[in-house]
């Protein structure tokens, strides 16, 4: 949006939740959009902006629940089996449902036996649930925040029951996982959100087993904090990085030992916590945390 409001020369307010990566806010604003962060979700964001839009006179246009925005990006589709008319399924994320439906609708247009799956966040399944009539409660803290849509939207929803197979849920190991492979094997970065179609192809292999399979990678604005905190998790669960916790004497030399073992074993120690303070040991005692890599050791 404020990219094509710059080319037009036409000012656009862009009104984002609490939470919204800096990195996001930052590129819509270098596009010369006022940016305004509102609402702790999505949909108190966008009530705020159809108020403004009342107030100010301006022209609201929905991120997703909109027959243009839904037309538009069905063009994705379009490029996708142009350049691979091979494909035979496709897993797109959802968090209002635009961009699938758009895409459902372009992809059966041109062929019309493809598989369209979704995939949601498990935290907001708020399609997932509306398609099967349950009802429920969608929140938390989740690194998709780009799909953390709390209520599904009636034209989408529509499209959705009508042209999609199923919509996949992934949880957050998952969605981390999904940004951490596509750094480190494809060398791109995604936000949670664009990573969510190969969380859910992995999750699910044995249900795409044999498929030729498209994903979107939607964006990625991701902060660089939060892009560090989801590889070094991912470096844990992989047993690459582990925290030892030793209990040693409070004397000299008592942790250049450690470190010796440590280092002639092939680990990298990255971090130490000294703790003399802790009143679970003795006086003449310390608590060392270090934080060590040891792929070498393997």
């Amino acid at each position: 949006m404020a990219y094509h409001a710059a080319r037009l020369g036409i000012p656009a307010t862009i009104v984002m939740p609490k939470g919204t990566p800096f990195t996001k806010i930052q590129h819509t604003q270098d596009h010369g959009a006022r940016v305004l962060i509102e609402g702790e979700v999505l949909a108190e964001s966008a009530a705020f902006a159809e108020n403004l839009c009342r107030e100010e006179g301006l022209t609201f246009v929905a991120p997703y629940d909109d027959r243009q925005v839904i037309a538009g990006q069905g063009t994705i589709a379009l490029e996708m089996l142009d350049k691979a008319p091979e494909l035979d399924t496709l897993i797109i994320p959802i968090g209002g449902g635009g961009l699938i439906s758009g895409m459902a609708i372009a992809a059966k247009a041109i062929k019309p036996e493809i598989e369209i799956h979704g995939v949601q966040t498990a935290l907001y399944p708020s399609m997932y649930r509306a398609i099967r009539g349950e009802t429920g409660i969608c929140g938390g803290a989740t690194v998709a925040e780009g799909i953390a849509v709390q209520t599904a939207a009636p034209r989408t929803r529509a499209i959705i029951a009508a042209l999609v197979k199923d919509i996949v849920l992934v949880d957050e190991a998952e969605l981390e996982h999904a940004v951490a492979l596509l750094l480190e094997v494809e060398k791109t970065v995604a936000e949670g959100a664009g990573a969510a179609g190969l969380a859910a192809l992995l999750a699910n292999r044995e249900r795409f087993q044999g498929r030729k399979v498209g994903l979107v990678l939607t964006a990625g604005n991701i902060d660089s904090r939060l892009l560090a905190s989801v590889i070094l998790r991912e470096l844990s669960r992989g047993g690459r990085i582990s925290v030892f916790h030793v209990e040693l004497t409070d004397r000299p030399g008592s942790l250049a030992k450690i470190a010796t073992v440590i280092g002639e074993a092939g680990g990298n120690i990255i971090e130490v916590l000294h703790n003399r303070l802790s009143s679970a040991i003795s006086a003449k005692n310390a608590v060392v945390d270090i934080t060590v890599d040891y792929a070498a050791l393997r």
